[in-house]
């Protein structure tokens, strides 16, 4: 059921002082040293440390995110750059190997077995997994590549380009991609991929460094590939490589074919008598205005918030108490890293939303994405221990991604008029279609990148390229700007900064898109199901997660071929 919104206190801690912080690590040392030290002798001494544990892991998450959300908000700021590097060099590696003896504390303690399975199996199953991985020399490789990470966001924060006698960030200058003047988007276009040409040398450097590094921790753990590592790494128990080779063919068969009929009903609308180009694809008709939602953020914020009330006063007190505390930072602007993301808080609870909000159509499903992700934050907050929180991507992104959808029938928020609702709500079943064969292009070259470690930069220029080609439509013609397309890799920046982290997306997508053909049939079912599963966290597997939702964790071609054929009927429903 959903519940009834109450406000997150400040909560007492019980091991730490209340006014500690982290400043230094001979400052924190001390307390994990005496959870190493400690002795239980009874099972409620266990669960008495089990408590302890959890609060100083929640501390010392909840100080690492604000440092990288402070960093994120102002790449201009050289203090709080070196605010996040003095954590991940200088804190985090003399913190590793004791946070892997705890972990070595919990496994072998006898008690452990005592613990109530239905509730810790996830948690007992991913320690012995971080146990098996761990490898001390991986612990300066792993210092060395968050701090390379971090350069990433550094260097497209500062992309800008000059329009129309203004400076616009690259999120800013989108929105011109959508006007249905051709001379404008062809301009736009053309200076936003220019200005990422120019990084672009830059970029493959720093990606050629993380190759190197995530390969070397690899086989220091004794894997063939970071591919292979990395699928350990990130817990995925429920499925296999192969699984996802058969994703990338189910969606060239199911879902491409659909985006084809798209671009082709696009073009139509666009009465474009040759191929479509580049900048066609997000354009509007002539005659019609390119949706204008919202005009900042506040008022972005506003209106989002008036759109989950009408869902459930729930989830619109969960955005308001996070505009109450400062916790969202929405708008674009320069020296902000580019993306969006909501970053739980572990230890207070109110998690913190950000993004690069420009008064796009994009920018109204971000923030439905990020809202989801919020109300997975406060939903799953109550759960005794901070290991409980830590939930697999999989189920994360099935909280936005079905969020996205549940709000589809309130957003007359942002648009009043019938005729741009309706295409707002098309915009975002078109999208759906449209990320799915990039999910696969981004997941299918990162197992190409990971297994060829060795690799050329034209060697992965002509893989990218191979890879685009895989899944293309062939509506859309890059001739003249090969160079252009050869680059647009380099806009991903989950390849940067969290490698492997993207075939989540089109699981949870499947997965959405399951969770509305649900609320669609009982819509208070739905919600219920929503929140019941994102209120458990992590204490059941992704399989039993999904059940609870009323839906099955499943990405088969037979399920791709179903769920394609659902969609496609709402969208002609539409058309």
């Amino acid at each position: 059921m959903i519940p009834v919104f109450k406000s997150l206190e400040v909560p007492k801690r019980s091991y730490l002082p209340q006014d500690f912080t982290i400043t230094t690590w001979e400052a924190l040392a001390p307390y994990v040293q005496q959870l190493i030290d400690f002795q239980f002798t009874t099972m409620e001494s266990f669960s008495q440390w089990l408590s302890h544990l959890s609060e100083l892991e929640a501390v010392i998450s909840e100080d690492a995110c604000w440092r990288q959300i402070k960093m994120t908000c102002n790449t201009q700021d050289p203090s709080l750059e070196e605010a996040y590097t003095y954590f991940v060099m200088e804190i985090e590696p003399p913190l590793k190997p004791l946070a892997f003896e705890l972990q070595i504390k919990l496994d072998r303690s006898p008690f452990k077995n005592e613990l109530d399975t239905a509730i810790y199996f996830p948690y007992l199953r991913s320690v012995a997994n971080a146990i098996a991985l761990y490898k001390e020399e991986n612990i300066a490789i792993q210092a060395d590549i968050n701090v390379l990470a971090q350069q990433y966001g550094a260097t497209a924060s500062k992309m800008t380009i000059h329009f129309q006698e203004k400076e616009y960030t690259l999120q800013q200058a989108a929105k011109f991609l959508q006007s249905s003047d051709a001379d404008i988007r062809k301009e736009v276009f053309e200076l936003i991929s220019s200005r990422r040409l120019e990084d672009q040398q830059l970029l493959n450097d720093l990606f050629n460094q993380l190759i190197i590094k995530r390969n070397q921790i690899a086989l220091n753990a004794g894997f063939e590939n970071y591919r292979d590592y990395k699928f350990k790494e990130l817990g995925r128990f429920d499925y296999s490589v192969k699984d996802c080779f058969e994703f990338h063919e189910a969606v060239k068969e199911y879902i491409v074919p659909i985006q084809k009929k798209l671009l082709q009903h696009k073009k139509s609308l666009l009465q474009i008598q040759g191929p479509l180009r580049p900048w066609d694809t997000n354009a509007t008709p002539k005659g019609q205005k390119a949706l204008s939602p919202f005009t900042d953020g506040k008022d972005l914020a506003a209106k989002a918030i008036q759109v989950f009330e009408k869902l459930n006063p729930y989830f619109s007190s969960c955005i308001a108490s996070m505009q109450s505390m400062g916790r969202l930072d929405l708008d674009s602007r320069k020296g902000k890293a580019p993306g969006g993301y909501n970053c739980p808080l572990a230890e207070t609870g109110v998690p913190f939303i950000f993004m690069n909000a420009a008064g796009t159509h994009g920018d109204v499903i971000t923030m439905m994405h990020e809202g989801g992700h919020a109300f997975h934050s406060f939903l799953s907050h109550p759960l005794a221990l901070s290991a409980f929180k830590e939930y697999p991507m999989e189920i994360a992104e099935l909280a936005s991604m079905s969020m996205e959808l549940f709000s589809l029938e309130h957003w007359d928020v942002f648009y009043e008029n019938q005729e741009e609702l309706k295409r707002a709500q098309l915009e975002e079943l078109e999208r759906i279609i449209d990320v799915l064969p990039w999910i696969a292009t981004i997941d299918s070259f990162q197992h190409w990148l990971y297994t060829n470690p060795s690799h050329t930069e034209e060697e992965r220029t002509q893989a990218w390229i191979a890879t685009l080609d895989k899944f293309s439509t062939q509506e859309v013609d890059w001739s003249g700007l090969e160079s252009i397309r050869a680059a647009s890799w380099q806009k991903q920046l989950h390849l940067f900064e969290v490698p492997f982290y993207y075939i989540e997306y089109g699981i949870a997508q499947l997965g959405a898109l399951a969770m509305w053909r649900q609320y669609k049939q009982n819509k208070e079912q739905a919600l219920s199901n929503y929140c019941n599963a994102l209120s458990l966290g992590y204490t059941k597997s992704l399989k039993e997660l999904y059940q609870i939702a009323g839906i099955q964790f499943d990405f088969s071609p037979a399920y791709i071929k179903e769920l394609a054929a659902f969609v496609t009927a709402a969208i002609e429903e539409m058309l």
